[in-house]
């Protein structure tokens, strides 16, 4: 991925934490510049500490996240605004995703049934673009994280 932010950043970030490892991944949450600005939005509030995502679509050039990964989130507009490290990976059928993920999570009002009603949604959309079922056991990567650095 090819963008002067994501680099400067990183460089930044490597200048005050010298034992910084040399990979990381850069990406946005949701599916929406609108969706990656709120979420960033809250990662850079420190309310955001938790993500979840759909495991069944890694795919074969696509690694799951893991504990010390160093992540750049991005917002809407493509552009780095903070840096996270992964400090637990954990895959869960959905429903079985904890209360306390749902909290850590941070969105609307962080509750369960918040959780479940947005994700599911949000795993239909995916499903339907790969021609798969939703199903209320389909594996979630819950993802802790800790805000490193930010602009």
């Amino acid at each position: 991925m090819s963008n002067d932010s994501i680099n400067q950043m990183w460089e930044e970030f490597k200048k005050i934490n010298p034992n910084a490892p040399k990979d990381y991944e850069a990406w946005a949450f949701g599916d929406s510049e609108e969706m990656a600005d709120e979420l960033a939005e809250l990662v850079l509030d420190g309310i955001k500490t938790a993500t979840a995502s759909n495991y069944s679509l890694y795919g074969e050039n696509e690694s799951l996240p893991y504990v010390g990964l160093h992540n750049i989130i991005l917002g809407g507009d493509g552009k780095a605004v903070a840096i996270v490290e992964t400090t637990s990976v954990e895959i869960v059928p959905f429903d079985e995703v904890s209360e306390e993920h749902a909290y850590l999570e941070g969105e609307g009002d962080r509750t369960l049934k918040f959780w479940r009603d947005v994700h599911e949604d949000f795993c239909k959309k995916e499903f339907k673009g790969v021609n798969q079922e939703f199903h209320h056991k389909i594996p979630v990567v819950c993802e802790r994280f800790k805000l490193l650095y930010k602009k």
